[in-house]
């Protein structure tokens, strides 16, 4: 579930495919940002409080460089466990300029665990992936040299944030690549419009309405739906997941560090 949780959050990347200049100008995020979630799932119309999810933005320094380091660790409750235990643990460096250097999954879901790590490079006006993924002491590695930007699960959604979705129109699409561990994918999402949400806690979010689809047969299947806020922060604070064993959401629950104020806020 994490997976397309991920997924649904890189949703303003815009045009990416610029030869091997990965980066991007950071408007949205700083060190010391921290974003909480809620899970939950549907069984039955009834919603039940699965688990939690926390993303931090820190400095760091990487291979000598002044960099950032993204952390996102989810979990199911003990109660859920029972039915679906997950512990997910993901890390990705990027430079200031938010281009990807390596990214770590390390994933506990069900009885499988596997662990994920990409490490990027550029030359020659191309980007080199490097990832590999670890499944029952089996290590497979996978080598690509593209000649456009490729992003993992969370580099993709820090340069996402920063990208000005004022051009955007109803029904357009948006392409990216990302590395999962064992290939580069294509993903697409489509852009629906602008809704209003109101949270748990009484607050309402002016946003801006986003759909992860798949293509099954040529046909359009959706995903995810999410909602991000209508301002510079571009907070994800509501996914509507639809998964093979039912529906699930995650809900923004506490903000801490975010860079600039929540003009989206319509109603408090």
């Amino acid at each position: 579930m994490i997976k397309k949780i991920l997924l649904c959050l890189c949703l303003l990347t815009g045009s990416l495919a610029i030869k091997a200049q990965c980066g991007a100008v950071n408007n949205a995020i700083q060190p010391g940002e921290t974003l909480h979630y809620e899970l939950k799932f549907n069984w039955k119309f009834i919603w039940f409080n699965v688990g939690w999810a926390k993303m931090s933005v820190n400095e760091a320094t990487y291979n000598g460089r002044s960099c950032l380091r993204t952390d996102l660790n989810s979990y199911t409750n003990k109660r859920f466990d029972r039915w679906f235990k997950m512990r997910d643990t993901l890390t990705c460096i990027t430079s200031q300029q938010l281009e990807p250097l390596y990214f770590r999954k390390g994933a506990e879901e069900g009885k499988r665990y596997t662990v994920d790590e990409v490490k990027f490079s550029y030359k020659n006006g191309k980007c080199i992936v490097d990832q590999q993924r670890t499944l029952r002491g089996v290590t497979t590695p996978k080598h690509d040299e593209m000649d456009v930007c490729v992003y993992d699960m969370l580099s993709i959604l820090l340069q996402a944030r920063s990208y000005d979705p004022t051009d955007y129109k109803v029904g357009m699409k948006i392409l990216f690549s990302m590395a999962t561990g064992k290939a580069v994918e294509k993903q697409t999402l489509i852009y629906r419009g602008k809704e209003n949400f109101t949270s748990e806690n009484g607050t309402t979010y002016r946003c801006l309405v986003f759909s992860l689809v798949e293509y099954v047969d040529n046909k359009e299947k959706e995903v995810i739906t999410f909602f991000v806020t209508d301002d510079l922060n571009h907070l994800p604070v509501r996914l509507d997941m639809y998964l093979n064993f039912g529906s699930a959401k995650a809900f923004l629950t506490e903000i801490k560090g975010n860079r600039h104020p929540l003009t989206s806020i319509v109603k408090k």
